[in-house]
């Protein structure tokens, strides 16, 4: 039998696997809708209040797998001619991101970068993003797609699960992270830069493992002897509803999905999609919906661990 952390065979195993995985849940995870107060804060641009809500970062910060560092000042870095690039996905997170740093950061030293995942993302995202920037998009995007990732992984590996998961982010590593960080060499390169800053829209609230990540880190996958990149996460202390503030304070809206009860957004059908988003996906894209239900007939295996994608979004259907 499958393990239910790493997935489980579909169609006819899929029973059998969550006959044996009790502590996957029926519909996921909990589904519950954004409930912003929508509230312009009265701080002023890049005070430490603006910037830290919840708590002021440490003063030194953690790098990967390495000893305390000095966090780094942002004025300092702007005095010393760093570029921030703002890695954008057309969610909330990263919308109240852009928002926080541009006013932190003057106009020429932001560029903003989205990875595009072609068909799986919802439609709309990129007129989303450049209606609410105020900056050139640049779009990167991977060699190939999420269907040839699963498909991939199920030929080369058909015993363990060929979806994605939260052990084995695949998709985020190949598809988002990989292509933005092969960007910025590039960018780099062409503009002469030693110093950069890689702006990302993590936040402690959304899981314990992000909870841990420091404020501010030397990125090991960057950096090397001709160029210092830092990863900055300026908004890892807002809880969602300050989120939600921040881009109210920006008097912009959030993209369409979250006005429909979605939670996230990123892929219409994400992995870490609750059962109120997968139905929303449902709705929304019909016909991606059947291409997921043909991949999981294809590959043997469902897109959640001990549940099929068709199982999910009927539980987001009875949530409604």
């Amino acid at each position: 039998m499958r393990p239910a952390t790493a997935g489980s065979r579909a169609s006819s195993a899929s029973s059998a696997a969550r006959a044996t995985s009790p502590t996957a849940a029926a519909s996921g995870p909990s589904c519950t809708r954004n409930t912003g107060t929508w509230n312009a804060r009265p701080d002023g641009p890049c005070s430490p209040a603006s910037r830290w809500p919840t708590a002021p970062p440490p003063a030194r910060s953690s790098a990967p797998d390495g000893p305390p560092m000095e966090t780094p000042n942002v004025e300092d870095l702007v005095r010393r001619g760093a570029v921030f690039y703002v890695a954008h996905s057309g969610g909330k997170d990263s919308q109240a991101m852009y928002a926080r740093v541009r006013r932190c950061v003057p106009h020429e030293r932001i560029v903003v970068v989205h990875a595009d995942l072609g068909r799986v993302e919802w439609e709309g995202v990129h007129d989303h993003i450049r209606a609410t920037i105020a900056h050139e998009l640049h779009v990167v995007r991977a060699g190939k797609t999420f269907f040839d990732l699963v498909r991939h992984r199920a030929r080369t590996y058909p015993d363990v699960p060929a979806f994605p998961g939260a052990g084995r982010r695949q998709c985020t590593s190949d598809l988002k992270r990989n292509p933005i960080q092969k960007f910025i060499r590039g960018d780099m390169k062409t503009r002469g830069a030693t110093l950069a800053v890689n702006c990302i829209g993590l936040r402690a609230e959304e899981s314990s493992s992000r909870s841990r990540r420091p404020v501010w880190s030397l990125s090991k996958r960057l950096t090397n002897s001709r160029r210092t990149v830092y990863e900055w996460l300026p908004i890892r202390q807002l809880t969602t509803t300050e989120v939600f503030n921040e881009i109210r304070r920006a008097g912009q809206q959030p993209f369409r999905a979250y006005a429909a009860g979605n939670r996230r957004l990123s892929c219409v059908f994400c992995i870490f999609g609750c059962a109120g988003d997968i139905a929303n996906g449902r709705r929304e894209r019909p016909e991606l919906y059947e291409e997921y239900r043909d991949l999981e007939r294809e590959t043997g295996w469902t897109l959640f661990p001990g549940e099929s994608l068709a199982e999910r979004a009927a539980a987001g259907e009875k949530e409604r």
